[in-house]
């Protein structure tokens, strides 16, 4: 198992052998699995995602699920959970996971794909191929393993934290890993809010041109808000639209990664087994959300609701990634993940600008 999994190239989280299929359990799980009420580590793991909606609420451009994954792992830093919580960290950390990622499509309306217009829908497809394409060439070269460099580019190509959160359960991450990639991705926000604004007036941006930008060069959903609105009213939008037309590239990419997962699994049968082939059960849960919506079947006044229910699930879910986070793998993965979300920053910032220009986005 281990030399197989040493073939894949270096990996800057030391292989401890196979891992559960529940990325929440990984560091915390015993060799054997551990049976019990799932009411304790469910409890712990609600406990820590109402403290990070808080601290969210308080500071929107750190926003709930970030905070979630901070949190849990300061708690596990002081004291690590003990193997009685690991059923519900374990319930939280797939199931809850996966059904907050299910409701974000409620948000969405395939009108607004058409809305974007002919010139937005290349920006964003080239700026994620540029972003996917650079993780793995850069990612093998600083020799940061293939699930690290699978979700920092994700999640800065295509939506942050819910894309993270949606990729975990289909590639199997370990909970260091998710917890570092969701780090990663949130430096470069903060950095995002800092820069882009004066780099958009400095361009001679206007806000429609801005608002595209900001829609795909920037991540989560409360820090594109937050960049557009620093840049100008009339570009937050614009930046809203994109961004949650660009969240539909997360069933693409979700079912390519599924289908590289049972590529492995039949090729590797000593593997931790996965369903191959099979689209996982809540990316349909996505599309029919967002066909719903599309049809009018959703009602207005839901929307907000289910925004809601879908943050704190995922909230839900990253707190018992961040009580379940191996410490010690965290440690010793080094700066090499960081210098890779850097590299991605710059790809895909740059490819939007640069696609916007050739697409006559009107960059002055």
């Amino acid at each position: 198992m281990r030399k197989q999994r040493d073939a894949r190239g270096p990996r800057s989280i030391p292989d401890r052998g196979p891992r559960p299929d529940d990325p929440a359990a990984a560091g915390v799980a015993a060799a054997r699995p551990v049976r019990g009420s799932w009411i304790p580590g469910l409890a712990v793991a609600l406990v820590v995602a109402v403290v990070a909606m808080a601290g969210g609420e308080r500071l929107p451009v750190l926003g709930g699920p970030v905070t979630a994954v901070v949190l849990g792992v300061l708690v596990a830093a002081i004291r690590r959970p003990p193997p009685r919580l690991t059923p519900g960290l374990r319930l939280a950390g797939k199931p809850v996971l996966q059904a907050g990622v299910a409701l974000l499509g409620a948000q969405l309306s395939l009108s607004q794909v058409l809305h974007v217009g002919g010139s937005s829908l290349p920006v964003m497809l080239g700026s994620l191929a540029a972003c996917l394409l650079a993780a793995r060439v850069i990612g093998r070269r600083l020799g940061v393993g293939g699930d690290l460099r699978t979700l920092i580019g994700a999640g800065t190509g295509i939506c942050g934290a819910s894309a993270i959160a949606a990729v975990t359960p289909v590639i199997g991450a370990a909970s260091a890993e998710v917890a570092y990639a969701i780090s990663t991705i949130f430096l470069f926000n903060i950095a995002a809010v800092v820069v882009f604004p004066l780099a958009g007036h400095v361009l001679g941006m206007d806000p429609q041109v801005f608002g595209l930008f900001a829609g795909t060069a920037v991540n989560d959903m409360s820090s594109v808000v937050a960049v557009a609105t620093a840049f100008g009213p009339g570009a937050v939008d614009d930046a809203v639209v994109v961004k949650l037309t660009r969240t539909l590239m997360i069933i693409p990419v979700c079912l390519g990664l599924a289908f590289l997962a049972g590529r492995r699994n039949r090729s590797a049968p000593s593997a931790p087994v996965r369903p191959a082939g099979l689209v996982p059960w809540f990316l349909v849960a996505f599309l029919l959300a967002a066909a719903a919506n599309s049809a009018g079947l959703v009602p207005a006044a839901a929307h907000s609701g289910l925004k809601e229910l879908s943050v704190f699930l995922v909230t839900v879910a990253l707190s018992a990634v961040g009580l379940s986070t191996d410490l010690t793998a965290l440690r010793r993965t080094g700066p090499r993940p960081l210098l890779l979300g850097a590299c991605l920053w710059v790809v895909v910032s740059s490819s939007s600008l640069a696609l916007q220009y050739i697409f006559g986005g009107g960059l002055s």
